[in-house]
């Protein structure tokens, strides 16, 4: 029997999937707040997938509002084993033009405000991050995005600024002097705290605009923004009703170890351990605890 669970995490735009039948509303905590919104839970040809608006219902929380921390538990609580992260970006690069697709493989996080772990106060993990998405969903995803003419990039750097403001030019131009890709605001410390929570992870980045950088195009603003990103939102759409169909077809993430990092990324000895901060981890740290005997009698 097939153990995956499959979310999305909808961003600027994706409030809410109308594709959904037997839509379940799931009002839940976390032991470090709310997140950002109910969790649907629903059905698509048959299967249940899950859904969470990362900015909330009526776009309310910045990106630098967002409890990261939250939306990422609240997932593992439900079980979640596999995220698909859905984002609009700006372009870094000409030939990622507006309504291009990208599947991200790399990330640079530029974020500075944010609480970026599960694990502090007594319990210290240093999970790896070389390769922090996905081959096996990003693979699917560029056969998804092929077999709907969506254009796409399989592969490219994300480049994480604190925002809400967007690039000054200068920032622009830095960044593509680094060979990044594309620049948005929320893909970090998602993907860190959903490779601590042992949730495999992929990152769609849907282009809305090119970023500040080049001359020949307008300054990014927010009314060509959401004029793209209207388009982009149904494109998305598509995309997660044909990516859930592929899903759910005995995929093999055998050469994947996300499911157990924490094995080898917990360095605190347990006799060391904080147990206030052990119970407020009691579900990131539920697997590893049962696998491991960790705190048995």
């Amino acid at each position: 029997m097939n153990s995956n669970k499959l979310a999305f995490i909808g961003g600027s735009g994706i409030y809410k999937l109308d594709i959904l039948n037997e839509v379940i509303e799931h009002d839940i905590v976390s032991s470090f707040g709310k997140p950002s919104s109910k969790i649907l839970e629903g059905k698509v040809n048959g299967n249940s997938i899950f859904f969470l608006s990362r900015h909330g219902v009526g776009h309310r929380l910045s990106p630098s509002e967002i409890n990261y921390r939250a939306n990422i538990e609240c997932l593992k609580q439900l079980g979640i084993t596999d995220i698909i992260s859905l984002s609009a970006v700006g372009s870094l690069r000409e030939d990622l033009d507006p309504g291009t697709f990208v599947i991200v493989d790399q990330f640079i996080d530029r974020t500075i405000n944010r609480k970026k772990t599960f694990f502090e106060n007594g319990i210290v993990a240093h999970v790896p991050m070389a390769e922090p998405t996905n081959k096996t969903l990003m693979n699917i995803s560029k056969v998804v995005l092929e077999s709907l003419n969506i254009k796409n990039s399989l592969g490219g750097t994300y480049l994480a600024m604190e925002g809400p403001q967007f690039s000054s030019k200068s920032e622009s131009l830095l960044y593509r002097s680094w060979n990044c890709d594309v620049i948005g605001m929320t893909n970090m410390p998602e993907a860190k705290l959903a490779r601590e929570a042992e949730i495999r992870y992929a990152s769609i980045s849907m282009v809305t605009d090119f970023d500040s950088w080049s001359s020949e195009h307008e300054n990014v603003d927010l009314q060509m923004l959401l004029e793209t990103m209207g388009k982009n939102i149904e494109k998305s759409k598509k995309f997660i009703l044909n990516f859930s169909n592929k899903y759910f077809s005995n995929l093999d993430f055998s050469n994947d170890n996300t499911s157990t990092i924490l094995n080898t990324s917990i360095v605190t000895q347990y006799e060391h351990w904080n147990r206030e901060i052990e119970f407020k981890l009691a579900n990131i740290l539920k697997r590893f605890k049962q696998e491991n005997n960790v705190g048995s009698k």
